[in-house]
């Protein structure tokens, strides 16, 4: 197959269109500051993102190249599905939750990043600790997406897959360098804007191509197209039914379905991605609106993924200039650039084909600025350089884009099970940080000693449930286990719960141990109920001056009223 130049003209125009757009906001942003960014402007766009801009930024939390490539692949794949395609609603429900219950506390709080509270109430260490989920999430997130770039391209362009991904992440490492969250927010209006036209545009003609069966016909049966011989010149094939693009349901993996259910869910709530989009909003009130704008928003633009899966598994595939079923040839990931690159017309595939390449880099920069954030911040100032100047923070956090980015794409050069490690990491995120997300903002009592026990608890039975997709065995063979490798009961849900009570009994067994003077304050290594702790309670840190010292507590974790400012400790 011949190198596709429109293909390659499309994505190069929308990468142009994507570098523009990310330097003017780069720009616009540097002439609200003449004197030179703060760290906080960067990281949060001076907390003036608009309703406009915010209602497209906080949908694109979650809509990019891994949500519309993954919804069309799984309503396509014969074992899958539309009853297995979770991850619309299950992102809409983690954009309703966290509006509902931690978008409005954690930015009247005025933080800058998640881990903030994590700090504050458990301590610095515990706080680094809690980093390295968070970072290997959004990392190997954009490892993933990379990776998936470069296939696509391959595949469909015949493009050097390196070549696409460095040049993909450099374009997106670029901007964000310069611009921070201002470039981020407004690339992502246009990126977002590109995916939906680009790809509803297609969608007519790829329904009207007379290789495609209407789709109502082929909701619970279609056609697999499996190769009799290897020839790639003179190719038969033995044509079968199989489950249709609605799927079918199996009640031995329900436990399977309820586990992705909450994953996804409650997982897709403490990721500093969508915080960073919370704290950045104008008021407490507008962060709210947007989580419920954004939820919305996250369904509505995974309805044309949907129709392009549906029309992919409606396809008579070796009959295309593609020739082949994908179904069989392993290839259903592909399914979305595949439909628009054989099924519609050249100019139409032109929009669509710098939709997908749009969508992509709408993912990458954001995870990567939200890995940057937390490190220059949580790790480097607060742990390492407390007195750190708002222009080494700045210049810290721009090297720290330049090495995520560069890890994520040798990470998406590299390693070829790069998804399983982002779904091992997901669960982690899912397993250890949720829980401890809930605690840290409403449950008062808890303190470093539950947080750290729930972390090594949530940490060992995870690992023990095992990952198939990178050979990790399972050690726990749970109930309904299949072999050789298949837990089909909810295991991360259990992990997730187990680590939850831990923290709670830990933290009320301490409290008790520590204030009732079962154990003399010496052994408080953690500094959680000491005296020199207890005065400085009592005489107290302003609610706008809170202390990022070990232990943290409770009673300022969310200040009532002012803007959350951490102590130079070294004065402490």
């Amino acid at each position: 197959m011949a190198v596709n130049i429109p293909g390659i003209i499309a994505i190069v125009v929308f990468y142009l269109l994507i570098l523009g757009i990310g330097l003017w906001a780069a720009r616009r942003g540097a002439k609200k500051n003449p004197d030179g960014p703060e760290s906080e402007d960067v990281m949060l766009a001076g907390r003036d993102i608009g309703l406009f801009v915010g209602m497209f930024t906080m949908t694109a939390t979650w809509v990019g190249g891994g949500y519309i490539n993954g919804t069309a692949e799984v309503i396509f794949d014969p074992a899958q599905g539309f009853i297995w395609c979770q991850a619309p609603f299950g992102y809409a429900i983690s954009l309703l939750i966290g509006g509902l219950f931690f978008a409005k506390k954690m930015r009247a709080a005025g933080y800058v990043t998640m881990l903030d509270p994590f700090q504050q109430r458990y301590g610095d260490r515990m706080g680094g600790l809690l980093f390295i989920p968070a970072l290997l999430g959004e990392v190997f997130w954009s490892a993933a997406i990379l990776s998936a770039l470069g296939a696509t391209l391959k595949v469909v362009l015949e493009l050097e897959i390196n070549t696409a991904v460095i040049v993909s992440a450099a374009i997106a490492v670029f901007y964000t360098l310069f611009g921070g969250l201002y470039s981020v927010a407004y690339t992502d209006v246009i990126q977002l804007i590109c995916i939906f036209i680009g790809l509803w545009i297609s969608i007519p003609f790829a329904l009207l191509n007379e290789d495609v069966s209407p789709i109502d016909t082929t909701t619970l049966s279609r056609l697999l197209f499996t190769p009799v011989n290897e020839s790639v010149y003179n190719r038969t094939f033995n044509v079968t039914n199989t489950t249709g693009w609605y799927g079918s349901w199996d009640t031995a993996y329900t436990g399977v379905w309820i586990d992705y259910a909450l994953l996804l869910s409650c997982g897709g709530l403490p990721w500093q991605v969508y915080f960073q989009r919370v704290l950045s909003s104008s008021s407490a009130t507008r962060a709210q609106i947007l989580s419920f704008v954004a939820a919305i928003g996250c369904l509505i633009m995974a309805v044309p993924s949907v129709l392009i899966g549906a029309i992919g598994a409606s396809t008579d595939w070796p009959e295309t200039s593609y020739g082949k079923d994908p179904a069989t040839e392993g290839e259903a990931s592909l399914i979305l650039p595949l439909v628009l690159q054989h099924l519609t017309p050249v100019w139409v595939s032109f929009f669509g084909l710098g939709a997908v390449s749009a969508a992509v880099m709408s993912s990458a920069d954001s995870s990567i600025l939200s890995a940057s954030s937390m490190f220059s911040r949580n790790v480097y100032k607060l742990v390492f350089r407390q007195k750190a100047s708002e222009r080494e923070i700045i210049w810290v956090m721009r090297g720290a884009i330049l090495v995520m980015g560069a890890l994520a794409t040798i990470l998406a050069l590299t390693i070829k099970t790069i998804y399983g490690l982002w779904f091992l990491c997901s669960d982690l995120v899912f397993v250890i940080l949720f829980p401890q997300l809930i605690c840290v903002v409403y449950l008062q009592f808890t303190n470093t000693y539950g947080s750290l026990c729930g972390y090594i608890v949530g940490m060992i039975l995870r690992l023990c449930g095992g990952e198939t997709i990178i050979g990790l065995p399972p050690a726990i063979k749970y109930p309904f286990f299949e072999e050789p490798n298949t837990q089909r009961f909810p295991f991360r849900t259990l992990a997730m719960l187990c680590s939850f009570a831990t923290i709670l009994l830990v933290s009320f067994i301490t409290e008790r141990l520590f204030k009732g003077e079962v154990l003399p304050m010496k052994y408080d290594i953690f500094r959680c109920y000491s005296l020199d702790r207890a005065r400085e309670e009592q005489n107290g840190p302003k609610a706008t001056e809170v202390a990022m010292k070990d232990g943290g507590y409770p009673e300022v974790a969310f200040p009532a009223e002012g803007k959350y400012t951490p102590y130079d400790t070294s004065k402490l």
